[in-house]
């Protein structure tokens, strides 16, 4: 579903009950909205044509020109390569709001639909390594490369045995090495990349429990099975094979930061003090002290 839309469906609450029914029209067919006179809009949803133009107006547009030019746009899937959200003619303040309502959409239906349970059995895996001194890995290629390294980055500073891996060679190898109680966490927007797969089937015949963040009913999804397996299920609307992963990357970073934030509560209460130190450490070198 396209951020226009969902944005519509969120201010219906605070429209009068007559400019209701003009949103209620537009979900039910956008399409159609796009291409229909003004008075069979109005006729349709019982309402006069100007609640029709102001209902545009209340929902942010110019009018109902402008409103039906921004609709078609958005349910014709943005603008291909670039952004699922925009249009070709969008204003820089147009491209703002609808790229970071996106984002937020986005963000807000994870929160709703995320598996608890799930990130339970990954949490209590991922706490339990760090305890015992077991490995961390995390794969990724691509952009999904990119997302393991942060999740390196966050991992290490609790003071587990953590790496990031995105070489396809090295991927197979390090996965070869992972042991029962070793935790592996694989990255990938479509949960199709054939590396991604190969890694998975090994760390999971190697004993290690394989935490897979990707979309579900993918081939790599369908990987995680099983009492060392878990999958963190990430859906959402971009299509991989025409935009760049823009909302699937915040969503899988969103992830890290929730699995980190979890796991720092289960370790030792003296990491909080090496944490601190580090903070420490860091803010001298960030700051240069005043000439004396």
């Amino acid at each position: 579903m396209s951020s226009m839309l969902d944005r519509i469906r969120a201010s219906i609450p605070a429209l009068p009950p007559a400019e209701q029914r003009v949103a209620k029209l537009v979900l039910l067919d956008p399409r159609s909205f796009t291409s229909l006179p003004v008075s069979e809009l109005s006729e349709r949803a019982h309402v006069s044509k100007p609640t029709v133009v102001r209902f545009c107006r209340s929902v942010g547009y110019d009018g109902l020109a402008d409103f039906k030019r921004k609709l078609a746009g958005s349910v014709n899937e943005g603008v291909p390569f670039v952004h699922r959200a925009v249009d070709e003619d969008d204003k820089s303040a147009d491209i703002i709001v609808k790229v970071v309502d996106n984002a937020v959409s986005a963000l807000l239906k994870y929160r709703n639909d995320a598996a608890g349970h799930a990130f339970e059995r990954a949490i209590t895996a991922l706490a339990a390594a760090g305890l015992e001194g077991r490995k961390i890995e995390f794969y990724g290629v691509g952009n999904s490369g990119i997302v393991a390294q942060d999740a390196e980055h966050k991992f290490f500073r609790l003071g587990v045995h953590t790496a990031a891996v995105s070489d396809g060679h090295v991927q197979v190898m390090s996965a070869t090495m992972l042991k029962p109680g070793d935790c592996a966490v694989i990255f990938s927007n479509s949960g199709q990349s054939r590396d991604l797969i190969d890694v998975a089937d090994i760390a999971r015949k190697k004993g290690a429990t394989t935490i897979v963040v990707t979309a579900s009913g993918s081939p790599l999804a369908q990987l995680a099975q099983g009492s060392n397996a878990v999958l963190l299920a990430v859906d959402h609307p971009e299509d991989h094979d025409r935009y760049s992963p823009m909302v699937s990357r915040l969503l899988h970073l969103m992830v890290v930061d929730i699995l980190t934030t979890a796991v720092a509560l289960r370790l030792p209460g003296e990491l909080r003090s090496t944490l601190q130190e580090i903070k420490k450490n860091l803010r001298a070198r960030r700051y240069t002290r005043s000439a004396e």
